[in-house]
């Protein structure tokens, strides 16, 4: 039976997250988790280097021809991964 001042696992783990100002790193870790799933295989075993700096994602791919088309999509993909993130965790797209 819950008591009025329990709170859930997962607004536990949140205000944690926060307290502990771990909240940036975390959403940080989840984006470069997802990347493979969110741009697919294809891209992903192209990504040679991918790390988030200052809201800044920066990513080394090895195929000039898909460097090419990310870039002219990249709002898109700032877009999907803040949105998977819940909150805005990239502002910009840097390629190595």
């Amino acid at each position: 039976m819950r008591k009025p001042n329990d709170i859930t696992m997962k607004d536990a783990i949140s205000k944690m997250l926060d307290v502990y100002r771990l909240r940036r790193k975390f959403d940080e870790t989840s984006i470069l988790a997802i990347w493979p799933e969110i741009m697919g295989t294809a891209i992903a075993n192209r990504t040679k280097q991918i790390y988030i700096h200052d809201k800044k994602l920066f990513i080394r791919i090895e195929s000039s021809v898909i460097k090419n088309e990310l870039v002219m999509v990249r709002e898109g993909i700032i877009q999907k991964l803040n949105a998977h993130a819940g909150a805005t965790v990239i502002n910009e797209m840097v390629f190595l």
